[in-house]
């Protein structure tokens, strides 16, 4: 069951109670018979490591792909991003060769 804190308005009497969530919220202090408000307050959850923020993911260059996706690089990325040796056309000198090894 979760803890519910009040306030109330006229006296300042602060409390908490335990409350179920199908129960309806307490509109009457204890004490003065005052007007009751709920008191909200952060959440106690710590994010600890890496990856709960935007930021935490993406790399210092503005780049479109994933952070996930830019660790693995696939092959044609990889390939594209590689100076490319063009196939280089056959020497003379082992075309001529060849002929000759063959006569």
């Amino acid at each position: 069951m979760p803890t519910y804190a009040y306030t109330c308005t006229v006296c300042a009497h602060s409390f908490d109670v335990h409350q179920s969530f199908d129960d309806s919220p307490l509109t009457v202090c204890p004490e003065c018979s005052g007007r009751l408000r709920k008191v909200f307050s952060p959440v106690g959850v710590v994010f600890k490591g890496s990856g709960f923020y935007r930021t935490d993911a993406r790399s210092s260059s503005k780049s479109t792909v994933p952070a996930a996706s830019a660790a693995t690089p696939s092959p044609a990325a990889s390939s594209a991003s590689a100076p490319s040796k063009a196939p280089s056309a056959p020497s003379t000198t082992s075309t001529s060769s060849a002929k000759a090894a063959s006569a």
